[in-house]
């Protein structure tokens, strides 16, 4: 009888196999201690240009201008935007502006607030 291995964290595949403490993914190469928590690798953390730790629904402010593709109008430096949600993504902040409407920024542009 085969013990069962949980699916790769990875990758998702079905095919772990134990080797020593570790279990082992053959399809992607990961190693990973099964009896650690995962949770930490999951959590997404995105820091403003200072190095704070933003959360969703933090206030941001932008420090430089910002050109909005489509517009003659650039989000001005010191525009104060609130209740930011994070995403995964290259542009990792979703957020309202007035005047623009909905907008993705990146981090590296905005200081908490």
């Amino acid at each position: 009888m085969m013990a069962e291995f949980p699916p790769c964290p990875q990758c998702t595949s079905t095919y772990t196999y134990e080797m020593d403490t570790l279990l082992v993914c053959p399809e992607c190469g990961h190693e990973w201690n099964p009896h650690e928590s995962s949770a930490a690798e999951d959590v997404l953390v995105v820091k403003d240009c200072n190095g704070n730790i933003l959360q969703n629904g933090d206030a941001v402010v932008t420090i430089k201008n910002l050109p909005v593709k489509g517009t003659p109008q650039s989000v001005k430096a010191g525009t104060k935007v609130r209740n930011i949600r994070l995403v995964d993504s290259d542009h990792n902040i979703e957020c309202k502006i007035d005047g623009f409407g909905a907008m993705a920024l990146k981090s590296e542009f905005v200081k908490k607030a």
